[in-house]
């Protein structure tokens, strides 16, 4: 899939909803609705397949709500235009790295440095172990 079909698509789709931020910014915070607030159907993304789709909903799923929705708030700038593209961005990347297959990982033997090191320590925290025993008079010499 391509980069620039999936932005096409992504802008295409995508709504805003803007509401009065916080942090700073002065009156232009209590005036002005500079906070983005985008949503994105996962189903309307013509571009992807069920598959993708449904790997975006598995991989996002603490970000699309019950009605299938990738939503997003920024509120980083004064600028509601600069905040409207940060959001685009955002959710360009979310799902690119949402789309983007994990490489398994390949098991390995540990190395024989890596288990010398391994039973020198608990060698090791066995004698501290033992040498906080108590020793009774019978044992000692006196």
């Amino acid at each position: 899939m391509e980069q620039k079909a999936l932005e096409d698509c992504v802008t295409e789709t995508i709504t805003f909803t803007f509401s009065r931020s916080g942090g700073p910014g002065g009156q232009n915070v209590n005036k002005l609705n500079t906070r983005v607030t985008s949503r994105l159907k996962i189903g309307e993304l013509s571009i992807l397949s069920e598959t993708e789709k449904e790997r975006i909903r598995r991989r996002l799923k603490n970000r699309i709500t019950r009605d299938d929705c990738l939503v997003i708030h920024v509120q980083e700038q004064r600028s509601q235009a600069q905040n409207r593209e940060r959001a685009i961005q955002r959710m360009i990347v979310l799902i690119t790295n949402a789309l983007k297959k994990k490489r398994n990982r390949i098991a390995t033997q540990p190395t024989a440095e890596s288990r010398k090191k391994r039973l020198y320590g608990k060698k090791k925290r066995g004698m501290i172990k033992k040498q906080r025993k108590i020793v009774l008079n019978e044992e000692r010499e006196i």
